[in-house]
């Protein structure tokens, strides 16, 4: 993927950061994008001080227009996009009884329409080019579902629908679509949780511990590769063997 330049949602943090790394390790030139400006440019940092190239594309997933200016801006002043990693996610967790419609469309509207409205954005560029990866973060909830989080849930099987609905659009044009569904990982996400409940939760993972952004930064870089070509409209599952 050497020069081919790659655009990670969410990269301020966490999963996101991990995939930006990966990336640009990989030789991708690598633009980022979150909210939080200052944690980019704290990425961008590390990433410049390993000979990488990077830029910096302030995006907020859950407004469409945010979304195609920043997109726009890269292919402008960075180049086209030829990888692109939809990351950003958030949560705004509770039952679904209970649940107040803004927590219903903020989560669906950044989570599923936001990969959607970049995928969008991306593509003419991968056509013409008839090269594209596109891997879009799902979870292990959007597979088995999870109490509490019908919101996320249904953004996340969301994502999985796209994924493949994508890829037979695109297949003929050699660009591939595939989704990754990280299982439990260490991040600000799940930071909070009690250590009853992280234990609670390794009891049940085959492999015996939580996963680290770099273990799913790993499946994406694969998937982001020449290697992966063959490949499109699959859902690669990272939680250590918890849901098979």
């Amino acid at each position: 993927m050497t020069n081919r330049t790659a655009l990670v949602t969410g990269a301020s943090r966490g999963i996101g950061r991990a995939c930006a790394l990966a990336l640009a390790a990989s030789g991708a030139r690598v633009a980022v994008a979150a909210r939080n400006v200052e944690q980019l440019e704290s990425l961008a940092g590390e990433i410049r001080a390993k000979s990488g190239d990077v830029f910096v594309a302030p995006m907020d997933l859950g407004a469409p227009e945010s979304i195609k200016e920043a997109i726009a801006k890269i292919a402008k002043d960075f180049g086209s996009i030829a990888i692109l990693v939809n990351n950003a996610g958030i949560t705004k967790d509770g039952l679904a009884m209970r649940m107040k419609q803004p927590d219903w469309d903020v989560v669906i509207a950044t989570n599923l329409t936001g990969a959607f409205v970049a995928i969008q954005q991306a593509l003419p560029a991968m056509m013409r080019e008839r090269w594209g990866r596109i891997i879009n973060i799902s979870s292990l909830v959007g597979e088995m579902g999870n109490a509490g989080q019908a919101n996320y849930a249904a953004s996340k099987a969301g994502l999985i629908g796209l994924t493949k609905s994508i890829a037979q659009e695109m297949g003929s044009r050699n660009i591939t679509v595939n989704a990754v569904a990280p299982g439990y990982v260490e991040t600000d996400m799940t930071q909070g949780l009690s250590e009853e409940l992280k234990e609670k939760m390794i009891a049940n993972i085959p492999l015996k511990r939580i996963g680290r952004p770099d273990d799913v930064a790993a499946a994406v870089r694969f998937l982001a590769s020449e290697e992966a070509g063959y490949i499109t409209g699959h859902v690669l599952s990272v939680n250590g063997g918890l849901y098979m």
